[in-house]
């Protein structure tokens, strides 16, 4: 694990922020950990919807981007506008206090624009995979 400050380069706050830990985080690649909570969105009878792994992945990239950012002496990402290319989930819940690791992956980038590529596991379990396309809206990026 690494220590950075999620909160200083990524937009989320509670209780949408998902990830808890940097794992490690290089300018195209992260990976990040989470514990299922009931105060996260999507909670119902002791489990959050596997949906809520999108989230997980967006907010990876985030540390990625922002990380990569800030080494570049920039400010960290204000925002993202996100796009799901493609996910396929393994599971449809997921119980509370399980332990979740986000690997993500930049395929692509472009000024404003990225694709990247996600996976979540419990232990060796797969639970998603996805594509997410993201728009990044921060000010100094915007021509005039």
């Amino acid at each position: 694990m690494i220590s950075i400050d999620i909160e200083s380069i990524i937009p989320h706050r509670a209780p949408i922020k998902i990830i808890s830990e940097v794992i490690d985080a290089q300018e195209d690649k992260g990976v990040t950990s989470a514990v299922v909570s009931p105060a996260w969105p999507l909670f119902e009878n002791g489990a959050v919807n596997s949906l809520v792994l999108i989230e997980a992945v967006a907010q990876t990239a985030a540390v990625i981007e922002g990380y990569k950012r800030i080494k570049q002496g920039k400010d960290s990402v204000k925002g993202w506008l996100v796009g799901i290319k493609s996910a396929k989930f393994m599971v449809d819940k997921i119980p509370v206090d399980t332990k979740l690791t986000v690997f993500v992956a930049s395929k692509y980038t472009m000024e404003n624009y990225a694709v990247v590529e996600g996976t979540v596991k419990s232990g060796e379990n797969v639970l998603a995979t996805m594509v997410l396309q993201a728009l990044r809206l921060n000010e100094d990026d915007i021509k005039q």
